[in-house]
């Protein structure tokens, strides 16, 4: 199978897991906030990010080494060392779950009447020890299918998982349940995520014939990316998280973060369905690159971060054209007051998206050290902001924070990255592709105002589609690569008419710059 083929079927099912879990996600989350109204969410979302904090930290280092050193074994045809290194890690993931485990007994016992207000604090002790530990392992087991590049088990997990939680959300909606209900359906709903995943992912591990040993040197590569990536997943989930919705509890603002939570979802839910599915690809895509070459890794990654602006731009047009209708009509007119924050939001989320092309390619070159100093005075930017503008502006002053930080943690990814591989994107082309999400912006703007929030967000989003689509061929956004692959569907599927189409992506195809396959 070619590296393009390869590349297509990786993304097809990352697309039926991401759009999959994502969106029934986004549903799930819905119901909750419509059920418990922005002040009791807010609380909600304080405990549920402690859960997400806890797998964070557990999987810091090993997650990402999974994905890392499985993709790089099986490049380089060690396959005879992929057990063991599994078991290695997995090993190392438990130490540091059992530790996570006990800060947060510590947190609660010390904070617990700032972070978990209104609740019984060994009840939330419990629940938080079961839903680290079973959130924790299936994100592990997603980054060893990630690692063998198969992404159809994170695609039959979340076809599976994801509907079944969001049946039983719709049902403790229907019988009005209480917070304490929609905890424990995230804990059952953790159970069949990790059943499921760690079912699929035994059967990728070829057991090893025979005892076999770690060599020294890649051990110590392991333990050393771990130690590293363990500080700098840590630092940066408060610099790449909703820490915001943390700040706005402990501050005493529990509605204001059952806004900034809704805003925040929302906006990192909608990247992720778009941009976001290349952007999941990317790690063992540039692992795998980099082992056959820096300048194989360097075109990829200029061809990625292309792509993830070509998808990620329209999508914060829309947004910032729509986020009130959006808002409205999804949770309801009691979260007006979040569609600026989602606005903005996707403006943030969209730019960590793009960088991801940058992130990936360092941690594939082992940079780990430039990463961790970047993450702690990402880290240190964020908290400071957070801490001095959530005290004295609420939630206006989280939105500032989070879109600070976020711009300045992009832009340093992006220029590390083009440092290392010496190489520059197409600043022209990127140039054209923003102009076409602002002139599509321009021409949506007007359809605001004259229908009901779903008829509006219908018509308009039905127009941006081919609006943009054609802007981008109008001004030569594509490579001429990615034009031959067009007309090779147009011909396939509508057998070459009109001829229009035809003669429009031949002219926008004579100018173009070759992309790796």
């Amino acid at each position: 199978m070619t590296a393009r083929a390869q590349a297509l079927r990786n993304t097809l099912f990352s697309t039926i897991g991401i759009y999959t879990e994502y969106f029934l996600g986004m549903l799930t989350s819905i119901f909750i906030a419509r059920q418990l109204g922005p002040d009791d969410y807010g609380a909600y979302s304080a405990i549920i990010w402690l859960v997400a904090m806890g797998v964070a930290i557990s999987n810091a280092g090993t997650a990402s080494a999974v994905i890392k050193f499985v993709a790089e074994l099986r490049g380089s045809e060690r396959d005879t060392l992929i057990a063991p290194t599994i078991a290695y890690l997995r090993k190392a993931q438990h130490w540091f779950m059992l530790a996570v485990i006990v800060a947060v007994g510590l947190l609660l016992l010390f904070s617990g009447q700032h972070i978990a207000t209104g609740f019984d604090h060994w009840m939330i002790f419990g629940f938080l020890a079961i839903a680290i530990g079973l959130r924790s392992q299936y994100m592990f087991n997603v980054g060893i299918a990630k690692g063998f590049e198969d992404f159809r088990v994170t695609a039959i997990v979340a076809s599976i998982a994801t509907p079944i939680n969001l049946g039983m959300v719709v049902l403790a909606w229907i019988l009005d349940a209480e917070v304490e209900a929609l905890l424990a359906v995230f804990l059952i709903s953790g159970v069949i995520f990790y059943g499921i995943s760690q079912r699929l992912t035994s059967r990728l591990i070829q057991p090893s014939a025979v005892d076999v040993q770690l060599p020294e040197d890649f051990q110590r590569r392991v333990k050393r990316h771990m130690r590293l990536v363990a500080i700098t997943v840590t630092i940066g989930f408060f610099a790449a998280s909703e820490v915001e919705v943390f700040f706005l509890n402990a501050f005493g603002d529990a509605e204001g973060a059952g806004h900034f939570k809704v805003a925040y979802l929302l906006a990192s839910g909608a990247v992720m369905l778009v941009p976001g599915v290349i952007g999941s690809l990317l790690l063992p895509m540039m692992a795998n690159a980099l082992s056959k070459g820096r300048d194989v890794a360097g075109r990829r990654f200029v061809a990625s971060t292309t792509y993830l602006t070509l998808l990620a731009a329209p999508l914060v047009a829309f947004g910032a054209v729509y986020s009130e209708p959006i808002i409205t009509f999804m949770y309801g007119s009691a979260y007006t007051t979040a569609a600026s924050v989602f606005a903005a939001c996707m403006f943030a989320c969209a730019l960590s998206t793009v960088s991801q092309s940058g992130s990936s390619l360092l941690i594939s070159a082992d940079k780990q050290l430039t990463i961790l100093f970047l993450v702690i005075l990402c880290g240190i930017i964020k908290v400071t902001l957070d801490v001095v503008l959530i005290r004295n502006y609420g939630l206006h002053g989280a939105t500032v924070a989070y879109v600070v930080a976020a711009m300045f943690g992009a832009v340093c990814n992006l220029a590390l990255a083009l440092r290392l591989i010496g190489m520059q994107p197409d600043w022209l082309r990127l140039l054209r592709i923003l102009l076409a999400a602002t002139v599509t912006a321009g021409v949506i703007w007007p359809l605001r105002g004259h229908w009901p929030a779903l008829p509006t967000l219908v018509v308009a989003g039905l127009a941006t589609v081919p609006v943009y689509a054609l802007l981008t061929l109008l001004l030569r956004c594509w490579s001429r690569e990615d034009i031959e692959h067009l007309m090779q569907l147009h011909r396939r599927f509508a057998g070459g008419r009109p001829q229009a189409v035809v003669r429009l992506l031949a002219w926008s195809g004579r100018i173009g710059h070759k992309e790796l396959s």
